[in-house]
């Protein structure tokens, strides 16, 4: 059975865009977490069969909304990505999906692991972007979309580019963006530092965290809040 909050549901038709907060403040969605413009939720299912069982009701769901999220199926959960791709960005026919896989979830006995799904990002600082671009497309095989390089087949982590200039060498060009739920923010950064990082800013916060390892290699810890809907970092910080 639908729980009620399905009833603020709109029509699968409608391609209202939905900002992070909204998804945030929304109690149908107390499964799902905004991370780097998509929903995600996790629901543990304890066995493959079990994660197959639930892979195929929620392919029942989608087809029947024609609306059709991406599916992970690993031996102990399941992972459900939604995003309106032909609109480019969150809408509320997202979150009428959303609400019927948690009640799928749920009336199997699978409950949801919010805290665990993250996104992971990586960020490439350059001079010459068009000519470092081309040659990373072609080694990875990956599909340009507006100036980042993605997996077309959507299992690797994608590649974004940062102008630069000047020439930088006492710093790493590459670093790592991870996006994860913004209650797992404190969690990660002090298990960070207890392990030997540092911090090296947070003047970007809530948006994002800067940490290096004891070598200074870089990690953007990320979450939705305080940016804007492509999530995009500010250039000052990389130069």
């Amino acid at each position: 059975m639908l729980s009620a909050c399905c009833a603020t549901v709109a029509p699968m038709d409608d391609r209202t865009v939905t900002t992070p907060q909204q998804l945030a403040d929304d109690p149908g969605l107390s499964d799902w977490r905004h991370l780097a413009g998509t929903l995600q939720a996790r629901f543990r299912t304890g066995s493959f069969a079990r994660g197959a069982a639930l892979v195929a009701a929620v392919a029942e769901v989608a087809d029947e909304l024609d609306h059709h999220p991406d599916v992970d199926l690993r031996y102990s959960h399941v992972t459900v990505v939604t995003r309106s791709h032909d609109v480019g960005a969150l809408t509320r026919r997202d979150v009428a999906l959303a609400v019927r896989v948690s009640a799928l979830a749920a009336d199997a006995g699978h409950p949801a692991c919010p805290h665990e799904p993250a996104v992971l990002e990586i960020g490439l600082d350059a001079v010459d972007l068009p000519a470092v671009r081309a040659f990373w497309q072609a080694v990875l095989g990956y599909d340009d979309v507006d100036g980042a390089l993605v997996d077309p087949a959507g299992r690797l982590s994608p590649l974004w580019f940062q102008q630069m200039d000047p020439p930088r060498t006492e710093r790493g060009r590459f670093h790592l963006d991870l996006t994860v739920p913004p209650e797992m923010v404190e969690k990660r950064i002090s298990a960070a530092l207890a392990a030997g990082g540092r911090l090296v800013t947070d003047a970007f916060a809530p948006s994002w965290w800067v940490l290096a390892d004891p070598e200074g290699n870089e990690v953007c810890l990320c979450t939705w809040q305080a940016r804007d809907e492509r999530g995009a970092h500010d250039p000052a910080l990389r130069g």
